[in-house]
């Protein structure tokens, strides 16, 4: 393991919010159900050994959440607020535009999203000693990350633990992790 670099995490937080309410809540999370992101960089920083930076891209073209902003920057995190036409993706075109200004940078890439969208940017950054993984929740990762050979794989509940509860997720279990009293009680 390298251990001496930095490792990138670029959140597309929209992606993770509209997955987490629309596929996994069923409606829009409340604020105790919502990742906590500082846990998220700490994983990153333990995954890896070494220092962490996180990126959360936002679009404000509506509006500006400023509690939100708030709470992320005390997180450390360096917070992109983006606006842009109705028809335009803004958090994905600046994601894009990261990821594309990352492959001349040595640094390790944790991609937070579902999307395939990146697909080719993230698959530019795999090859050498660089490390790229895509965090998010396994069942609605795009199926394309799958193919990337070389890329890491982390769910962001159960690998990343970024919540304080568990999700109502249906979850395939590997038989070595399997534990009846999950579902029997102690």
């Amino acid at each position: 393991m390298r251990g001496s670099g930095t490792t990138w995490v670029l959140v597309d937080g929209e992606n993770i919010d509209a997955t987490l309410g629309t596929s996994i809540i069923g409606r829009r999370p409340q604020p105790e159900e919502r990742p906590r992101w500082d846990r998220l960089m700490s994983f990153a920083a333990r995954q890896w050994n070494q220092s962490s930076r996180g990126v959360f891209f936002i679009n404000a073209s509506q509006t500006i959440p400023q509690s939100f902003v708030q709470a992320l920057k005390a997180m450390d995190y360096e917070v992109v607020l983006l606006s842009g036409a109705p028809d335009e993706k803004v958090v994905d075109i600046a994601i894009q535009r990261t990821l594309q200004a990352l492959v001349g940078r040595e640094d390790d890439v944790m991609l937070v999203s579902h999307d395939g969208d990146f697909l080719d940017d993230v698959a530019a950054l795999i090859g050498g000693d660089r490390r790229v993984a895509v965090v998010a929740f396994n069942e609605f990762r795009n199926a394309g990350y799958s193919a990337l050979p070389g890329l890491h794989r982390f769910d962001l509940e159960y690998d990343a633990a970024v919540f304080d509860a568990q999700l109502p997720r249906l979850r395939v279990i590997p038989i070595a992790e399997f534990d009846p009293t999950t579902f029997l009680g102690a």
